[in-house]
């Protein structure tokens, strides 16, 4: 039986992948400057036997044939890219590239990918249809890599009738899995706002116009963007995490500039917001005398889960782990630009658990302190082929 076989080779490659992931995760590198990692992958798929080519400049994307191979096309995709972050960890694969962390968990997506292409290459004669991989860069870095493989035609030639990727989730233990048909993550927009006034003495406020004061006004004005303007029922946040301006507390500057967010799951919504944003700083801003620049530009779209697709691969996932180890996620307002994949192909975006019995690696992503517990590779990688032969199989 196929998931035996895929079972066993999982374990059988788990060292494999376990130092790829050490290596990986050793030698980080920043958003769409993935070169090293790149060229890894690709020497990893060269002794596989896999074909594959470069796109997107440090992206890779290859095929592998079963039989029959212009059946069907399924895609498995992962992110390569790391983050600005000083590692805190004192393991042996501590990154050694200083202020540079693969703190989100695209170390072990890429390890279970090359995991997986592993598996489905041997068992090539096993299966029909054509499997393709994306190795993707800057996930984490705006525009969002999977966009620009998007319009480099990664899903052309050929087109995939499914995309499945995987992520880590230190809020379950390792050997399990979640998943959320339908709307899952948020959109995610980044807002740039400059106040220009008129900078003078901090006593003569008639002669002045003041920015940080205007700015004030702005910031919890815009706050009624999401309280009165935004249906209750449609999820949104918009948050400031950045002001900047001044330096010095008796004068006021000629500028600030102010940096945030803003996260919706509706589409229509979410370019509504855009405008009324722009429109209230603006007048605001004019109100008061002072000049604003507003610029939001389109990030990550929201994030869908094809329903039919997902509850397949949740019963599939119950078949691999255990009905026990399967879970249902809640909606997150956090963005993922695996979304815009979804936007153009049925997807499944799952979770694979990485703590120690709720114990152990939970640090959050993003975090100097995170890591996983690695029997959460086995996991990953064979889902991700489980999840392949059975699309391909139209179970």
């Amino acid at each position: 039986m196929i998931l035996h076989k895929i079972q066993e080779k999982a374990a059988q490659y788990f060292p494999e992948v376990q130092a790829i992931r050490h290596h990986i995760h050793a030698h980080p590198e920043l958003s769409f400057q993935e070169h090293k990692t790149s060229a890894f992958v690709a020497e990893k798929l060269e002794r596989m036997g896999i074909k594959y080519q470069r796109i997107a400049t440090t992206g890779i994307v290859a095929l592998i044939e079963g039989k029959n191979p212009g059946k069907r096309c399924i895609a498995l995709r992962a992110d390569m890219d790391a983050l600005p972050i000083q590692e805190k960890n004192e393991v042996p694969y501590k990154s050694k590239n200083n202020g540079v962390m693969h703190a989100c968990g695209h170390d072990v997506h890429t390890s279970c990918l090359l995991g997986a292409a592993h598996i489905l290459h041997d068992l090539r004669d096993e299966w029909e249809g054509t499997v393709k991989l994306i190795f993707q860069p800057g996930e984490e870095a705006h525009p969002g890599g999977a966009s620009i493989m998007i319009k480099e035609g990664v899903l052309d030639n050929p087109a995939p009738a499914a995309i499945f990727g995987l992520h880590v989730y230190p809020h379950l233990p390792s050997g399990t899995t979640g998943f959320r048909p339908g709307q899952y993550m948020a959109s995610a927009d980044e807002v740039y706002i400059t106040i220009e006034g008129k900078g003078g003495h901090a006593a003569l406020p008639h002669q002045i116009i003041d920015p940080i004061a205007i700015s004030a006004l702005v910031i919890t004005g815009l706050q009624q963007v999401v309280s009165r303007k935004a249906n209750p029922l449609v999820p949104s946040v918009l948050t400031f995490g950045k002001i900047e301006g001044g330096f010095a507390t008796n004068v006021v500057p000629d500028k600030v500039e102010i940096l945030g967010t803003f996260r919706t799951f509706d589409e229509q919504w979410r370019y509504e917001a855009h405008s009324w944003i722009k429109e209230f700083t603006e007048h605001t801003c004019a109100a008061y005398g002072a000049k604003a620049t507003v610029e939001i530009p389109a990030g990550y779209p929201s994030l869908f889960n094809d329903p039919i697709l997902t509850e397949r691969a949740k019963d599939w996932a119950k078949g691999y782990v255990g009905e026990d180890n399967v879970h249902h996620l809640d909606m997150r307002m956090a963005g993922e630009d695996f979304s815009f994949y979804t936007h153009h192909v049925p997807g499944c975006f799952f979770r694979i658990g990485t703590s120690k019995g709720n114990t152990e690696f939970t640090a959050p992503v993003h975090n100097a302190h995170f890591d996983i517990d690695e029997n959460a590779l086995k996991t990953g990688m064979g889902m991700m082929a489980w999840c392949a032969v059975n699309e391909l199989a139209g179970l």
